[in-house]
């Protein structure tokens, strides 16, 4: 069976969702002045850590349920993020809608579930996160990191392939008017979280959010404790 959706919905709102922070530009009611670039300088500042011990299995399995509403993860982000989300068998398993449009391009995007254009983006990536303080997280927070909303945006996929885990020193969108919802949405997971920036990642997102001084700082998100009944190695 399929169930279609059009964008109103009740899939995703302009405060959840990645879209809606680039639309807002975060000149809403509810933004304050300067929130995002203020909470840079709230970010410990230390070099990269190596790299060694990182695998994506020691953040869970992919696209775990942690907030138990019965769908995973990547769904539950693509039921968000895309419009004309159309189902199969039940409100879960999303097989076809539109990025309209993609964050990282400003282009429509389709995706079609097997022949999909579109990926999940961790917008802080999970071998960033392992060198810059993960890494000697508890299991349960690493899997919270994975799956969190806050930190996740559906993209389209050749620009994510070619972001790898870039940080904010080496990797934009190369749709300018998303670079400030873009940036702010790092700060603030790598605020939730604890994370660290190195000096030329603090130094860049100041560049990024001094030409928007009113980018909010998103918020909301999920725990930084996945259920107990999650693992990881």
């Amino acid at each position: 069976m399929l169930v279609l959706l059009g964008g109103a919905a009740g899939c995703k709102s302009d405060t959840d969702s990645g879209k809606g922070d680039a639309a807002s530009g975060g000149t809403g009611s509810a933004a304050k002045a300067g929130a995002a670039l203020a909470a840079v300088d709230s970010l410990a500042v230390k070099g990269r850590a190596p790299k060694t011990g990182y695998d994506r299995a020691r953040f869970g399995s992919p696209w775990a349920d942690t907030d138990s509403n019965g769908c995973g993860t990547r769904d539950d982000i693509l039921k968000r993020d895309l419009d004309g989300v159309r189902f199969r068998g039940g409100d879960c398993t999303v097989v076809s809608g539109r990025l309209a449009p993609d964050p990282y391009t400003g282009k429509d995007v389709t995706f079609t579930r097997g022949r999909s254009r579109v990926d999940i983006d961790h917008v802080v990536a999970l071998s960033d996160a392992w060198q810059k303080g993960a890494g000697k997280w508890s299991p349960s927070k690493r899997i919270a990191l994975a799956n969190d909303p806050l930190n996740l945006l559906a993209v389209d996929a050749g620009p994510n392939r070619g972001k790898g885990d870039g940080d904010t020193a080496t990797w934009l969108p190369a749709n300018k008017p998303y670079r400030c919802a873009y940036v702010a949405r790092q700060v603030a997971v790598k605020k939730k979280y604890g994370l660290w920036v190195t000096g030329a990642e603090r130094d860049a997102m100041r560049r990024v959010l001094s030409r928007c001084p009113q980018e909010k700082l998103p918020g909301g998100g999920s725990p930084t404790e996945a259920p107990g009944r999650f693992r990881a190695r």
